[in-house]
């Protein structure tokens, strides 16, 4: 398939300046929060990780019990590739998983269509010829669970936005098994038979099949950008999905330099503001990405530790894409459902602090002083700090600690005195208002209403709302290197 000259419009494959370029799609921007799926062949298993197939054959990685477990376990002769048989997705049920993702208050989901085992989580058959018994029509399931899963999320509305939840494909450009791959690679790819049979094959079916608005590469590391054809298919799928995004995964020289938006590594956090567009991709389990039946309880994040990351991502320009490992027969570990719960729970209270905001160009975050202690809240570590969003006329200042006394001082933002400062969730008649004082200096000082637990408007983190701000457009003070970036980032602003 040459879709160079089938598919190209004017037959001219963009640099990689022209595709950095591409303006980002507004609903990309705004959404701030997706929901990752790793789910396969490696599910059955469901040990060490989603690498399984690969650790197993290959004798590495850092769970060596495997060798010995599947000697006791399996006959002889087991492949991994005998798994399949028993990925049978019996209780997968696409509606209530969209439904979850909904409440959780994901803008956006994103599924692995085909992991570095190669196992092609759709129909694939007759487009591909190449996936024979190697998808789940043919082997597993018996079912198009990504086309099942891609009509439920279009369907669903987020709770918390009203927004349709936009749908997206992860997908493995190479494989650790495939002979046409491996032979590519023994040729130092002077040969591209694979990319040609396969790989350009399976995303251009996964495009016309499905229309993913957002295209999740992975598994580019062996290879330039030019062997796998990127630039080549990316300029076609930018001018199939108008509205489609894709990461900075498509060859070596690729990685945290060219893609819509930037990943860098896996559970990417700069710790500070960066221009271009960037996703922290993470896991809740901290061992796996795909679904590890003997994680024990502490690699589970917290839904504090979890909601912590969303806020500091957000003030610095990133999404955040929380990933879940469903179970072989389509269920998702209630631990998985407790955590997206209690992320959706903060954001039904805190959302327009997240959805469609920007960072503050000013300032992003600062560790600011509890009025009842003697000491800093940075010597109490980078966990208790402030965050700040905005939109067009408001700054949000996310704390994730209550001050011990309910007074904290806040040395970025500057008063006025018209400003106003309301706590969200807690804006009832009646309620009581934080009083703003000014400091002498630079900064001001914030009293917080005395809240008992039943009255208290969410958990793990809260958030003011501050108008009339003084210096709420300033340019930003930290390093005039950034300033151009920081105030790009004002067209970005929407109303609320």
């Amino acid at each position: 398939m040459n879709l160079r000259s089938s598919t190209l419009q004017n037959d001219r494959i963009l640099s990689w300046e022209e595709l950095d370029g591409r303006p980002l799609p507004q609903w990309y921007d705004q959404s701030k929060f997706g929901i990752f799926l790793h789910w396969g062949v490696f599910s059955v298993p469901a040990l060490c990780s989603e690498w399984f197939g690969t650790y197993w054959r290959d004798h590495w990685g850092p769970c060596p019990y495997i060798g010995q477990l599947m000697n006791e376990t399996e006959r002889p002769s087991f492949s991994y590739q005998e798994f399949a048989r028993r990925f049978q997705a019996e209780l997968f049920n696409a509606t209530e998983w969209s439904l979850a993702f909904a409440k959780a208050g994901a803008q956006y989901v994103v599924l692995t269509s085909k992991h570095h085992d190669g196992y092609c989580m759709w129909d694939s058959r007759d487009s591909v010829p190449t996936t024979w018994h190697w998808n789940v029509m043919d082997v597993g399931p018996r079912r198009d669970l990504l086309g099942e899963l891609a009509e439920a999320v279009k369907n669903a509305s987020s709770r918390q936005t009203g927004e349709s939840i936009k749908f997206g494909v992860y997908h493995s450009l190479y494989e650790w098994f495939n002979p046409m791959y491996l032979q590519d690679r023994k040729n130092n790819f002077t040969t591209d038979h694979f990319v040609t049979m396969k790989t350009i094959a399976e995303l251009k079916d996964l495009v016309m099949k499905y229309s993913p608005e957002l295209i999740w590469s992975d598994g580019e590391w062996e290879a330039h950008s030019d062997y796998w054809r990127s630039r080549e298919f990316l300029t076609w799928y930018s001018q199939t999905i108008q509205t489609g995004i894709w990461n900075d995964r498509w060859g070596t020289d690729t990685l945290c330099m060219h893609g819509g938006f930037l990943t860098c590594a896996d559970r990417y956090e700069p710790g500070r503001i960066v221009d271009k567009k960037w996703e922290n991709a993470m896991t809740i389990d901290r061992s796996s990405w795909g679904y590890n039946r003997a994680s024990p309880f502490e690699n589970y994040l917290t839904t504090k530790e979890l909601i912590d990351t969303l806020i500091e991502t957000v003030a610095y320009n990133g999404n955040l894409l929380l990933n879940i490992g469903p179970s072989a027969d389509g269920t998702m570990d209630p631990i998985f459902l407790d955590r997206l719960q209690g992320i959706g729970a903060w954001l039904d209270v805190n959302g327009q602090a997240i959805y469609k905001t920007a960072p503050w160009a000013v300032c992003q975050s600062e560790h600011p002083q509890d009025q009842n202690k003697t000491t800093s809240a940075a010597s109490m570590g980078a966990a208790y700090g402030a965050y700040y969003t905005r939109s067009s006329d408001v700054l949000y200042v996310h704390l994730t600690q209550w001050p011990s006394g309910s007074s904290i001082q806040l040395d970025c933002p500057e008063a006025t005195s018209a400003t106003v400062v309301s706590l969200l969730g807690y804006e009832h008649p009646g309620a009581t208002l934080p009083r703003l004082r000014k400091t002498s200096g630079q900064g001001v000082v914030i009293d917080l209403p005395m809240l008992t637990p039943d009255v208290i408007p969410s958990q793990h983190a809260w958030v003011l709302k501050m108008t009339n701000v003084a210096n709420l457009d300033d340019k930003p003070f930290y390093d005039s290197k950034k300033r151009k970036s920081a105030q790009n980032l004002a067209p970005n602003l929407v109303e609320n």
